[in-house]
């Protein structure tokens, strides 16, 4: 299976990747983790990096049976890219799996996050999961910091890009019927059990 993971920031792509990866034995390709700088500046030699990694990622023996790709493509021009390299594999696409998320939910999310001082790996979250005395982390005693990426106002611009550039891709892989659409407001658990459900009536489809 040939996938692509979509939502917006916050919406829990990253955990379902990771279950998915294990359930499918998947490699996922994160364009977050390649390039950071380049790519998130959008320059040219960023654009063109990430093409080109893609394509080499998706070509190589690691993806042979499949891959989850997690932020590429972000428009039509990436998606048109993908599926030349693709075709040039003699694949295609076989989803594009949609973590919707509202945008007030995203930002509830996100900016309730804090993070250690010390060891940035200890997270907590105002309302989810709190720490057992504000600001204060429970592993060292550490103070407990918003991040700047965190920030309501720093937030809400992430959210302007992604409605800007991610849903006119939306649109498109919907009218080549690849689209497939789950509610991100459910427990992560629920959404892990529709992804399955769904790819796993994919592939009995395919079958036939």
């Amino acid at each position: 299976m040939n996938l692509i993971l979509v939502g917006p920031p916050g919406a829990g792509k990253g955990t379902q990747a990771e279950r998915l990866r294990e359930d499918f034995n998947l490699p996922h390709i994160a364009t977050g983790d390649m390039l950071r700088a380049e790519v998130r500046e959008g320059t040219e030699l960023g654009e063109r990096a990430k093409r080109y990694m893609i394509t080499r990622r998706i070509s190589d023996g690691e993806a042979a049976d499949g891959f989850l790709l997690d932020g590429f493509p972000r428009n039509e021009q990436q998606a048109h890219a993908l599926e030349d390299a693709l075709e040039r594999l003699d694949r295609r696409l076989t989803a594009a799996l949609l973590i919707d998320v509202p945008d007030g939910e995203v930002v509830r999310r996100l900016s309730g996050r804090r993070v250690c001082v010390k060891n940035p790996t200890h997270i907590y979250h105002v309302e989810f999961d709190p720490p057992k005395h504000a600001d204060v982390c429970d592993q060292d005693g550490a103070r407990l910091i918003q991040r700047d990426d965190d920030k309501e106002t720093t937030i809400r611009r992430r959210l302007e890009v992604y409605h800007e550039h991610t849903e006119p891709l939306l649109a498109y892989y919907d009218h080549a019927g690849l689209l497939r659409r789950f509610d991100g407001l459910r427990s992560a658990e629920d959404v892990h059990a529709r992804i399955r459900a769904t790819l796993a009536t994919l592939r009995l489809e395919e079958k036939l």
